[in-house]
């Protein structure tokens, strides 16, 4: 009989402890997932530009540039990477710095693209940069 009893207290001791790894693994295992993919999300939304009403576009001491996906800015029919991008603004601002510079961006551009088209002017020096959008139709 004490065998017996034994063997049942043995059997109900290993039902009493809750093997707790496989929990904290997959604890562990949703966090890096989440700390992961959020700033993924967060920061690589595409966004298309609203059309709206605008006024007409000035023609004179303005620079218009196009920004293409993949990071490729087009002024005056040439192509720039961001780097030789950031050397014509500036070069541009010593040499005409009350210029108005418009940037345009392609619908599928990501908002990290405008934005850094948009910065290197400012760094430049421009005071004046803006958003050219479609007309409301």
């Amino acid at each position: 009989m004490s065998t017996s009893r034994k063997r049942r207290r043995s059997q109900l001791k290993s039902i009493d402890e809750i093997n707790m790894t496989p929990l904290i693994d997959l604890t562990f295992l949703l966090l890096i997932v989440f700390m992961i993919t959020m700033p993924v999300m967060e920061y690589s939304s595409d966004v298309n530009p609203p059309a709206l009403n605008s006024t007409p576009l000035p023609d004179e001491n303005a620079r218009y540039v196009s920004v293409k996906p993949g990071g490729i800015y087009v002024l005056d029919k040439m192509e720039y990477n961001e780097d030789q991008y950031r050397t014509l603004m500036q070069q541009m601002f010593a040499s005409t710095p009350n210029a108005k510079i418009l940037v345009r961006a392609d619908a599928t551009c990501t908002v990290e693209e405008f934005i850094s088209a948009v910065r290197a002017a400012r760094h430049a020096g421009f005071e004046q940069v803006q958003m050219v959008h479609k007309a409301e139709q």
